[in-house]
């Protein structure tokens, strides 16, 4: 059995969990986009600013941009401790994806707050 050292959750079943309720967030996150698309008549930058300006919507958008992280992070994580038997691969595709996923996080914020 693989170490769970570097899993989110405490145990399997917490990270079942999870990725249940990312997925939930997740869900709910793209009904509310395509929400948008369907009431908006034409999509212009305007419309789209004034969407994005509005604080549910960005408040949203980062709950999703962290639940995703947090769904990718679980899946990668169990991906590679299936395939990727040798441990030193293992912790350097780890971290890469790591990065990767704060990467994105931190650009998110910095997208939806204008920072």
């Amino acid at each position: 059995m693989v170490s769970n050292a570097s899993a989110l959750g405490r145990n399997g079943v917490h990270d079942f969990l999870l990725v249940r309720a990312t997925a939930i967030v997740i869900t709910l996150y793209l009904i509310y986009m395509i929400g948008f698309f369907v009431a908006s008549d034409e999509i212009t930058w305007l419309s789209w600013t004034a969407f994005f300006s509005l604080p549910f919507t960005r408040v949203f958008t980062l709950l999703a941009l962290i639940v995703i992280l947090i769904h990718a992070w679980i899946g990668m994580w169990q991906v590679l401790t299936d395939y990727i038997k040798p441990v030193a691969i293992r912790l350097i595709l780890q971290l890469a994806i790591v990065v990767a996923l704060l990467v994105y996080v931190i650009y998110g914020f910095v997208v939806v707050w204008g920072v």
